[in-house]
This record gives C-alpha cells, structure tokens and sequence, in this order.
C-alpha cells in the first residue's frame, strides 16, 4: 500500500513512463500495413498495462480483496466516484475492445490511413501513439485519484500523538527547583 504522497507521485511517473513506452509499441505496430495487426496489439498491449498500472496504485481485484472491509468500501466508492472503467477489475478482452471502441472515429481513420503510402503509415503510427497515451494516461490519473483519496483518509484516521509537555520540577516542599 501505498503510504506518502511522495511514494504516490513516484508511482504515478513510473506510470506514466511504462504508458509512453507502450504508446511507442502501439504506434510501431500501427506502422504495419496488415489489416487487423494494429487493433489486436493494441488490446495485447493494454491487457499488459492497465493490469500493472492498477498494481502500482494498490488497485488490483486482489489487492482490494485483501483489504479490511471498511478500506474496500471506501475504495470501491473511490472508484465508482471517479467512473473509471477499469480500476480495481479484471480486465478482459471484452472491456478492452469496448473501451478501443469508444475510440472509434480516431481508431478507424487510424485503419484507414495506413494504406496511404509512406505517409499514411506515420500518420496511423501517430494516431495510434496518442489515442494509446490518452488511454493510458486517463487510466493513471484514475488510479492517482482514488490512491490520493485512500491515502487522504487513511491519514484522517490517524490519532495525532503529542508528547505531554514537561512539568516543571518541584521539590518536596512544593517549591520549584
């Protein structure tokens, strides 16, 4: 779990960091003029990520199962709060096809364009990059929201413990020394 704000932000720029190197695969394979090969490793790419992404947050279906009671309730209202399709769940095939079809319009000219020349290829490529980073990144500020609202109210919960204040010393008399 995570436990500072500090550790938070470390995990978010890790995050963000495995985003850009799969956008730059996603954009690799979108190069290829084959039809298919694209959107098929563009949902390979993401069954890898997403699932590692909500590891780094503590938001794995598993992580959030062996939470007490209390922390998963507040993390499953997190989550449903933020709308995010895919923290704290399995991700499937399915899911993320319909969430790639949410995409469609940038997805489909993505397809399109790869059978101009030379430069439909890089135009598909470039398409592929950022609709990838836009998943991605999305999916990270998510994930970032909910750890911040977790680790905000594990933080409300703590007691604050103040040392007593030293009394000044007396002696058997009363007098102080």
């Amino acid at each position: 779990m995570i436990e500072s704000r500090e550790e938070l932000e470390a995990v978010k720029k890790a995050c963000h960091a495995m985003v850009t190197k799969s956008s730059g695969l996603s954009a690799g394979s979108a190069m290829i003029p084959i039809p298919g090969l694209d959107i098929g490793s563009d949902v390979a790419i993401l069954m890898r990520l997403i699932p590692k992404i909500n590891e780094k947050f503590g938001l794995s279906p598993e992580q959030i199962d062996g939470m007490d009671t209390e922390s998963k309730l507040f993390v499953m209202t997190a989550i449903s709060n933020t709308g995010s399709k895919m923290a704290g769940k399995y991700i499937t095939k399915k899911l993320i096809v319909m969430l790639l079809s949410k995409m469609g319009v940038k997805v489909a000219s993505k397809g399109v364009a790869k059978f101009v020349p030379l430069v439909g290829s890089a135009v598909a490529g470039s398409i592929s990059f950022t609709a990838m980073k836009y998943m991605g990144n999305s999916h990270i500020e998510d994930c970032y929201e909910i750890a911040l609202a977790t680790l905000e109210k594990e933080w409300q919960g703590q007691e604050i413990i103040l040392e007593p204040e030293p009394q000044p010393k007396t002696d058997p008399k009363g007098a102080l020394r």
